[in-house]
């Protein structure tokens, strides 16, 4: 559509629109800077559908590289715990004489000695048993992760597809404000309304560039920003039907996805990993020395022999086992509390789409028809003298108000949408997740 010169007002609404344009895509990487953006309009774009948005964004998660190396941590940590203690070898020297008490060598005894610690309880099971929990809690916090981010891009995906409604309430505006401005210039032409009254609507149509040009603005960023979750450019359309559809409203919704629910059930199993290692601890490990002395007097040699166990007499590591299964209870309390609130919240959602699908269709079908033919029919009695200038403002106000409520609603819808398909866990499969029990 081609925008008319708003006098003055709309050369500085064009100039300050280009100026924040170029600051806001200037704040992305380089290779995103205007001159590569598509215009906005472009029929030969691709559309992009909210599966192909998420399947983009969830092959290039930047997150990936450091998830795979927590994991290989955790592998190498599993081995490590079942690794046993290492021996010791000792060398001691013995009967060694005072200074100018005689021959040195003729009366000292040497001992080499090879000594073991056993380790007793089921010491090596339970700390690789406690590795594996550990590592199981650090890919499914990984996971978690994973779907929070598809839940950004889904966001992402509807503040795109609001702003491209926005900028269409903001390109009728402007339509809007023409026609009524070269009407008002008309009649003030014809000495039927007085000078002012142009003014006001030149001023009117300024204002409705100015909104327009930072609608585009805003559309722009917000492509780009959902661009930016597979670090591409904004080259896709979107359909507005995509939009308008609310038909998630009819469909009942999942259970609690299990995903969060594995975060505390692998917290829950670190516990009780936990608890047999401290069962093991208070269990004292017993150390055996094999060796062999030497006598340089007369060069005869021994064999030694002894070992070593602490008595459990004051430190039976009560205190670390209670705290260990108190932990367990307190996993298993929070995730029976975690999945009560995630299907009450599910719950709540579901009601919250049934009712703002209600609203928006509503709108369209009883308050958007009586708003837009209360417009046609103000201009046509201003057009004949019967309406005032605010009449006109007002009815066209009121009209605008509704569309933009409408778009409001079904933007909330869309949100509300994506935090019940991040509960159930509904685009799970386009990441593979597997959960490590």
């Amino acid at each position: 559509m081609k925008t008319p010169n708003a006098g003055a007002a709309g050369s500085w609404a064009r100039m300050a629109a280009v100026s924040a344009l170029a600051l806001s895509l200037a704040a992305l990487p380089s290779h995103t800077a205007l001159a590569q953006q598509p215009p906005l309009t472009a029929v030969d774009a691709p559309a992009l559908s909210l599966l192909d948005a998420l399947a983009r964004a969830a092959d290039v998660d930047p997150a990936l590289a450091g998830g795979e190396a927590r994991a290989r941590a955790g592998d190498a940590a599993v081995r490590q715990a079942d690794v046993r203690p290492n021996p010791s070898l000792g060398l001691m020297v013995e009967n060694l004489p005072t200074l100018g008490g005689g021959n040195i060598i003729d009366r000292t005894e040497t001992t080499l000695s090879y000594e073991q610690r056993f380790e007793r309880g089921g010491d090596r099971p339970a700390r690789v048993a406690l590795a594996r929990g550990e590592a199981a809690v650090v890919q499914a916090e990984a996971a978690v992760r994973r779907l929070d981010r598809l839940e950004q891009v889904q966001r992402a995906w509807v503040d795109a597809l609001a702003a491209g409604a926005e900028l269409e309430i903001a390109r009728e505006r402007l339509a809007l404000a023409e026609r009524f401005q070269a009407e008002v210039q008309r009649r003030v032409n014809m000495a039927r309304d007085p000078l002012f009254a142009g003014a006001r609507a030149e001023a009117e149509l300024a204002q409705a560039q100015i909104d327009f040009d930072q609608a585009g603005i805003e559309a722009r960023l917000a492509r780009a920003t959902l661009g930016r979750f597979w670090i591409g450019t904004s080259t896709f359309s979107l359909d507005p039907a995509d939009f308008e559809d609310t038909s998630a409203a009819r469909k009942a919704a999942g259970p609690a996805s299990e995903i969060d629910l594995a975060v505390l059930s692998a917290q829950r199993d670190v516990a009780l990993a936990r608890v047999r290692v401290e069962q093991a601890r208070a269990m004292p490990d017993a150390t055996v020395s094999v060796g062999v002395r030497h006598f340089w007097e007369g060069q005869d040699l021994g064999l030694v022999v002894g070992g070593s166990i602490p008595l459990g007499r004051f430190d039976r590591n009560e205190g670390a086992i209670e705290r260990a299964r108190f932990e367990g209870v307190a996993a298993e309390a929070d995730m029976a509390a975690l999945r009560l609130d995630r299907e009450r919240e599910i719950a709540r959602l579901q009601v919250l789409l049934a009712s703002r699908a209600m609203e928006a269709q509503r709108i369209a079908e009883e308050t958007l028809p009586q708003a837009e033919r209360a417009v046609v029919l103000v201009r046509e009695g201003f057009a004949r003298g019967g309406f005032t200038y605010n009449d006109v403002i007002s009815a066209q106000t009121a009209l605008l108000a509704t569309r933009a409520r409408r778009v409001a609603v079904l933007k909330q819808f869309h949100i509300d949408r994506a935090r019940l398909d991040r509960l159930t866990g509904a685009h799970a499969p386009l990441l593979g997740l597997e959960i490590r029990s």
